[in-house]
C-alpha cells in the first residue's frame, strides 16, 4: 500500500470531510453541518486518512471501549478505493480498542466489500430523529 497516514480528526478537517460527503451524495451530513461537526467532536475513534497531505478518507466511530466498536461512517475518496485505505482505517480504529467486536452498517454498494473480508451480516432496524 502506498504511503497512507492515519491520524485523529481535528476540527479544521470538517471542510474536507464534508467535501467527501458531498461527492458521495451523503447529503444529510452535508446539510446538517453543525450537527455533523458536533458528532465528529464527540466521537471516538475519529480518524482521518491522508496521502501527501490530502484527506482521502475517514472513519467515525463510537465505542464502549470493551465490547463494541461501532463504525458510524467510513468513506474513502473514489480515486483511492481498492488500495487498502478502508482496511487501514478499520485496523487502526480496532487497535485502539482491541477487545471490541466491530459492527457497522453497509449500503448495498458496499455489502460485498465487507462480506469478502469476513464480516458477517446481521439484522437491524433504524428510525431517524424526525420519525420518532
Amino acid at each position: 500500500m502506498e504511503d497512507i497516514q492515519i491520524r485523529s480528526f481535528l476540527e479544521h478537517d470538517i471542510y474536507a470531510v464534508q467535501q467527501l460527503n458531498k461527492k458521495e451524495g451523503w447529503n444529510t451530513l452535508v446539510q446538517r453541518e453543525e450537527e455533523t461537526l458536533c458528532a465528529w467532536l464527540n466521537s471516538e475513534p475519529a480518524l482521518i486518512a491522508l496521502s501527501e497531505g490530502e484527506i482521502i478518507g475517514y472513519l467515525r466511530g463510537l465505542t464502549d471501549g470493551t465490547v463494541t466498536l461501532y463504525i458510524c461512517e467510513l468513506l474513502v475518496k473514489e480515486d483511492y478505493r481498492s488500495r487498502g485505505v478502508a482496511e487501514h482505517l478499520i485496523r487502526t480504529a480496532h487497535e485502539c480498542f482491541p477487545s471490541t467486536r466491530v459492527e457497522m452498517l453497509a449500503s448495498s454498494d458496499s455489502e460485498g466489500y465487507y462480506a469478502d473480508r469476513g464480516y458477517r451480516a446481521f439484522h437491524g432496524f433504524r428510525k431517524s430523529a424526525e420519525e420518532i
